[in-house]
C-alpha cells in the first residue's frame, strides 16, 4: 500500500460533509429497500417464474429469496470494515455500489423459469448482499471521518433514517410494482446504482486514516464460517421437521447452530492472539463502545421479526376482516404501517440533533423504554383492533426506535480511535444485520410455539364444522403452522392452500365461506393473540436490556482542553469549508490505538 493521496489538488469544499452524507445515505436507502421490496413481491416473483413456494420442496427457495440478503450482509460487514481501514473507505464503498448495481441488472434480467429461475435470483440475491455489505461496513465510517464530532449525532440520524425507513419503503414499492411486473422491483435500483456510483467515484474522497495491515485470514474463516453456520441453522430451524412444527431437532440444524458456536468461540480466542486481527476485541474495552453494542443489539432482536408479526398480523386477519381480498393484503399492509415510518422520521432526526447538545443516554434509554411500552400495549390490542389504535402505538414505536438509534450510532463510534472506525462499523452492522436474522427466527419460533398449542383443535373443529370429513380435516389441522404464516404473509389464502382439491368435493356455501374473507381470520384469532403475546414478551425483555446497556454507557465526557485525533480534526477542517483537502492518512503500525477524548465544544458546523 502507498502513501499516495486520493484526490490530490481537489478541493474538498464547504458542502463536502453534505456530499458524503446525501451520498451515504443513498445507498443506505437503496440497500435496505432491497431487502423488504423483495418480501411483499413475492407472490409475484414465483408466479413470474411459476414456482408454488407453499409445496414442501420449494420452501427453502422462498426463504433464501428474503433471507439470503441479510445472511450474506451480516457475514461479511466486518471483513468489508477492516478492507476499507486498509485501503480506503470510499473506495470500497463506491465498489458495494457498483457490486449492487451489476446485481440489480442481472436480475432484472431474469429469463428463466422453474428451478433454474429460482436458483438464479437467489445467486444474484447473495451478490446483491455483497454490495450491501461494502456499504453498510464504509458508510457509518465516512461519515464519521466527514463530520466533526459535535455533528456525528445528527448526521448518522438522517443516516439512520434511510437505513431503516428503506425498509418500510420497500414494502410500499413492492406492493405496487410487483403486480404490474415482477422485475420492476429489481429495476427501479438499477438508475439509483448508476447514478450513485458515478456521483461517489467523482464526488466523494478518502480524508479518514488509513493503516498498513495484513487481512487477518483466519479470523475471516472462522468468524464467515461459524456466523454462516449459526445463520442457515436458525434459517432451516423455521422449516418444520419429522413431525414437528419446527426443524429445531433436526441433526442438520443442530450441528450447524452447534459448530457455528463453537467457531466463533475459537475465532474469539484466535482474534486475541494475532498481531492484526479482524475483530477489535480491544474496542471492548472502551465501555461505552461496549454497552452500546450490546443495546444495539438487544434492539435489533426487539426490531427485527415485528415488522412480519405485524404484517402477518394485517395480511392474515385485520386486512379481510375489513373487507380486503387477500391478494391485495401485501400492499395493504405496507400502507397501514406508514405511522411506523413517520414515528421514526420524526423522532430520528430530532434525537440525533438533541442529543448533539445535551448528550446521547436520555435518548438512548427513554427510546427503549418507550419502544418496551409500545409492545405491552400491542401485545393486550385486541386482534382486531380499532385502526387509530394500533396506528398510534407503532407510530410510537418508531418514534422510540428513531430516540434510540441516532445516539446510539453517534456515541459508539465517537468514542472508537479514528484509524479504526471502519471495523467499528462492520462491528456494529454485524451485531445489527445478525439480531435481525436471529430476531426473525425468534419471532417465528415464539409465534409458532403459541399456535400449535390451540391451531390444530381449533382448525380441526372449525372445518368439520362446515362439512369437511373428520378424515380430512385430522392431517390438515396437524400441518405445520409454518405454511398457514407463510401464507398468509404472501397474501395467498391459506385455507383454499390448505384445502385444495378437497373444496370441490364441499357444497358451493360452505366452500365459499371457508375460502372468505371471515372464516380463516375468525379461526386464528384466538391461538395467533396467545403467540403474539409470547413473542411480543420477549420484544419487552430484550428492549429493556437495550435501556440497560444504554444506561452503563458511562457519563458524557465535557473536557474543554482535550483535542479529536488527527484524523478528526481533519475531518472538522474539510467540513468548515477551508478549501483544503487534506491527503490521505497512511499511518504506519505504531500509531496510537488508544481512543479519541471527548469532543471540543463549541466548534461550529
Amino acid at each position: 500500500m502507498t502513501g499516495a493521496p486520493v484526490g490530490a489538488g481537489r478541493p474538498l469544499g464547504p458542502h463536502y460533509k453534505w456530499i458524503a452524507l446525501s451520498n451515504t445515505t443513498l445507498g443506505m436507502l437503496m440497500a435496505t429497500i432491497n431487502q423488504s421490496i423483495v418480501l411483499i413481491a413475492l407472490p409475484d416473483i414465483f408466479r413470474g417464474i411459476g414456482l408454488n413456494p407453499l409445496s414442501p420442496g420449494n420452501t427453502s427457495y422462498l426463504l433464501w429469496m428474503f433471507m439470503g440478503f441479510m445472511v450474506v450482509t451480516a457475514v461479511l460487514v466486518v471483513s468489508f470494515g477492516r478492507l476499507g481501514d486498509m485501503f480506503g473507505r470510499v473506495r470500497m464503498y463506491n465498489l458495494g455500489f457498483l457490486v449492487f448495481t451489476v446485481a440489480s441488472i442481472f436480475l432484472t434480467l431474469t429469463w428463466m423459469h422453474g428451478v433454474a429461475a429460482a436458483l438464479w435470483l437467489i445467486f444474484w440475491r447473495i451478490v446483491q448482499g455483497i454490495g450491501g455489505a461494502f456499504l453498510f461496513a464504509n458508510s457509518t465510517a465516512i461519515l464519521t471521518d466527514a463530520f466533526p464530532s459535535n455533528r456525528r449525532g445528527t448526521a448518522l440520524g438522517l443516516n439512520s433514517i434511510a437505513a431503516i425507513a428503506g425498509s418500510f419503503i420497500g414494502l410500499i414499492l413492492g406492493g405496487v410494482l410487483g403486480p404490474v411486473n415482477w422485475h420492476l422491483i429489481f429495476l427501479v435500483s438499477v438508475p439509483v446504482g448508476v447514478f450513485g456510483t458515478v456521483w461517489a467515484y467523482f464526488m466523494m474522497h478518502d480524508i479518514g486514516i488509513r493503516k498498513h495491515a495484513r487481512m487477518d485470514w483466519w479470523g475471516n474463516v472462522l468468524f464467515g464460517g461459524g456466523l454462516i453456520a449459526v445463520l442457515v441453522g436458525i434459517t432451516y430451524g423455521l422449516l418444520p421437521y419429522g413431525g414437528h412444527p419446527m426443524g429445531w431437532t433436526n441433526p442438520w440444524v443442530l450441528t450447524a447452530m452447534i459448530g457455528g458456536v463453537v467457531l466463533l468461540v475459537v475465532f474469539v480466542i484466535v482474534e486475541t492472539k494475532v498481531a492484526e486481527p479482524l475483530f477489535r476485541m480491544s474496542l471492548f474495552k472502551i465501555r461505552p463502545f461496549a454497552a452500546g453494542n450490546i443495546a444495539s443489539l438487544a434492539m435489533a432482536l426487539s426490531r427485527g421479526g415485528m415488522q412480519f408479526m405485524l404484517i402477518i398480523w394485517l395480511q392474515g386477519i385485520w386486512l379481510p376482516l375489513h373487507g380486503y381480498s387477500f391478494s391485495q393484503t401485501p400492499l395493504w399492509a405496507g400502507i397501514y404501517l406508514i405511522p411506523l415510518t413517520i414515528g421514526f422520521l420524526l423522532s430520528a432526526p430530532l434525537s440525533g440533533i438533541l442529543s448533539d447538545r445535551f448528550g446521547a443516554k436520555a435518548f438512548t434509554v427513554g427510546g427503549a423504554v418507550l419502544t418496551a411500552a409500545t409492545f405491552l400495549v400491542l401485545a393486550f390490542l385486541p386482534v382486531n383492533f380499532v385502526y387509530w389504535q394500533f396506528a398510534l402505538l407503532v407510530a410510537l414505536n418508531g418514534f422510540g426506535t428513531g430516540l434510540f438509534v441516532s445516539p446510539n450510532r453517534a456515541e459508539m463510534m465517537n468514542s472508537v480511535p479514528a484509524n479504526q472506525r471502519g471495523a467499528a462499523g462492520g462491528m456494529i452492522a454485524t451485531f445489527m444485520n445478525s439480531a435481525s436474522v436471529l430476531s426473525i427466527g425468534i419471532f417465528f419460533s415464539l409465534m409458532i410455539i403459541g399456535l400449535s398449542s390451540k391451531l390444530p383443535t381449533t382448525l380441526f373443529s372449525g372445518l368439520t364444522a362446515q362439512g369437511v370429513p373428520a378424515s380430512a380435516a385430522t392431517p390438515i389441522s396437524h400441518l405445520p403452522p409454518i405454511g398457514v404464516l407463510f401464507a398468509a404473509f404472501l397474501g395467498y389464502n391459506p385455507v383454499q392452500q390448505l384445502l385444495g382439491p378437497l373444496l370441490h368435493q364441499l357444497s358451493p356455501a360452505h366452500a365459499a365461506y371457508l375460502i372468505g374473507r371471515q372464516f380463516f381470520p375468525h379461526l386464528i384469532t384466538g391461538p395467533f393473540h396467545d403467540g403474539l403475546g409470547v413473542a411480543f414478551g420477549f420484544a419487552i425483555a430484550a428492549c429493556l436490556i437495550g435501556a440497560i446497556a444504554s444506561a452503563l454507557t458511562g457519563p458524557r465526557k465535557r473536557s474543554l482542553g482535550a483535542k479529536e485525533s488527527v484524523g478528526s480534526e481533519l475531518a472538522a477542517v474539510a467540513a468548515e469549508g477551508t478549501g483544503i483537502e487534506p491527503s490521505e492518512l497512511v499511518v504506519p503500525d505504531m500509531v496510537s490505538d488508544t481512543a479519541e477524548p471527548a469532543e471540543k465544544p463549541g466548534r461550529a458546523s
